[in-house]
């Protein structure tokens, strides 16, 4: 039998699993507590809490507080340091590097053996599981799969402790079958130097044949321009005929979007979203044609919600199971999960589409999102609104960032946009006025503040020539594929940096 056709029918079993995803969320998710409790009643954290004692969500949530990095570092530090049954039962031996967008300090997460194989790779394999679902007939297991990962700098500490990027730990565990495909070879994925990484990547995979990339956008866009002035080819399509797939995620596609239609030149192209973390894998694009996200209720991760209207960090007091969620609410997600995080506040924001089966929509961060002058502005209304801008305009964004600018001695301000183009549009006065007015469309508090200039003045607008968000990341020591530019910020210092790097 044909390696394809098995791995075709292989894959296929999974759909059960996906299935059972729709049909069953509420009783996955109260069996999934159940399993949680159960491994983690005899862990320090456990007994700390009573985890042993408790029978049902609603004492879980009585007795269990809120957490976040901070209330759990001294757990995980302790982890490091060799300790065991400290959040999860036994030895805790990989610890993933998550950096924020704007803050410095680098969380270091635990990744169980548990988590990396029930929820990481299960994620993955489920979401090509629905894609051969979706579309019959593919012969991906034939082709290589281009894996745009993060820094592959892997730290190796006392008592077979090792620490590095979520995708680097993937990468050096990854099952035969799957490293067989996958591309570029371990020396070159693990090089520490994200420059250099790039460069040699592109130059490794010219002539292979390859029909899957998975990575960040705005890094795999640098990738690909690479491999385009290296081959001396038009198109990606000239270079790999068979690239059929781009596994996405991370932060939104939206407005790069018309940027790889562009460069790699295949009308016949899928582009499928998922929503992997380095705390976990939550969600996967499971319909051909809309782009929510699966809500993945089995895959030994617990789900809290708190609406945003009232979100105060650990002391929020409005929280609730996935039985009680509301469509189209802004909630900050909170997980306990089999890699030892109990109730912790994740910092992303999701929205409901659906609720049968349970779908959503990333909508933003905790912490990223412009309030200044009551306007309310998410990451989503800022993703939406460009990306029409672009398509109005015909142009292409490479990066953009966003904060407020106040007027010195006047009650009024306005949202400074900070613009990397690809393609600049051909006027950048009616550019700003339509990305104004698609603001208004998706956001009515925003609307209401512009009434008149009176709270909020028409948006500013500086554009920056090419490669300087890329300059602020290195110089943050940011380079690589799991870095993110904040899009939205409440004062004007992050912007003033990447500015300064002009």
């Amino acid at each position: 039998m044909p390696f394809n056709t098995l791995f075709s029918w292989w894959i296929g079993r999974r759909m059960d699993r996906i299935n059972d995803y729709r049909e069953n969320a509420l009783e996955n998710q109260e069996r999934t507590l159940s399993f949680l409790l159960l491994e983690g009643a005899q862990t320090v954290f456990g007994k700390k809490h009573a985890l042993g004692n408790i029978s049902n969500y609603k004492e879980f949530k009585k007795q269990v507080p809120l957490n976040d990095y901070g209330t759990l570092k001294p757990y995980i530090d302790r982890a490091i340091e060799g300790e065991t049954d400290l959040l999860w039962p036994g030895a805790t031996k990989w610890f993933a590097k998550s950096s924020g967008t704007t803050a410095d300090r680098i969380k270091i997460l635990p990744v169980t053996e548990s988590s990396l194989l029930e929820n990481h790779y299960a994620g993955g394999k489920d979401l090509l599981a629905q894609y051969y679902h979706n579309y019959a007939d593919r012969k991906l297991y034939n082709a290589k799969h281009l894996i745009v990962g993060g820094s592959g700098k892997i730290e190796q500490h006392s008592h077979g402790v090792f620490i590095g990027d979520l995708s680097a730990i993937i990468i050096n565990n990854l099952p035969i079958w799957t490293e067989l495909r996958r591309t570029p070879k371990k020396e070159i994925a693990l090089l520490e130097n994200w420059e250099e990484k790039l460069d040699r990547m592109a130059e490794s995979i010219l002539d292979q044949n390859i029909c899957i990339i998975a990575g960040m956008p705005s890094w795999t866009l640098l990738l690909l321009e690479k491999v385009i002035q290296k081959s001396k080819k038009q198109r990606i399509a000239e270079v790999w005929p068979n690239l059929e797939l781009y596994i996405h995620g991370g932060m939104s596609l939206d407005p790069y979007k018309k940027a790889f239609e562009t460069i790699i030149g295949n009308p016949q192209m899928h582009y499928v979203e998922n929503y992997n973390a380095s705390e976990g894998y939550f969600g996967l694009q499971d319909q051909k044609d809309a782009k929510d996200l699966l809500l993945l209720s089995n895959s030994e991760v617990f789900f809290e919600f708190i609406p945003m209207h009232a979100y105060e960090g650990l002391n929020s007091k409005e929280v609730v199971s996935l039985e009680k969620v509301e469509l189209y609410t802004d909630y900050a997600m909170v997980i306990t999960t089999s890699a030892g995080l109990w109730r912790y506040i994740i910092g992303d924001t999701i929205k409901f589409t659906q609720t049968n089966p349970y779908r959503f929509v990333v909508s933003g961060r905790t912490s990223h999102y412009i309030n200044a002058f009551g306007e309310k502005l998410i990451i989503e209304h800022a993703d939406i609104a460009i990306s029409k801008t672009c398509q109005v305009h015909h142009a292409q964004i490479r990066e953009y960032t966003v904060a407020p600018q106040f007027y010195n001695n006047k009650f009024i301000g306005a949202h400074h946009w900070l613009i990397e183009f690809e393609k600049n549009p051909k006027n950048l006065n009616e550019f700003l006025k339509t990305l104004d007015e698609q603001l208004k469309l998706v956001n009515a508090d925003y609307e209401a503040k512009r009434k008149g200039n009176l709270n909020i003045a028409f948006p500013l607008l500086t554009v920056v020539e090419q490669g300087t968000f890329h300059r602020w990341l290195k110089k943050k020591g940011k380079l690589g594929g799991q870095h993110k530019i904040p899009r939205l910020l409440n004062d004007d210092k992050i912007l003033k940096e990447i500015m300064a790097c002009r």
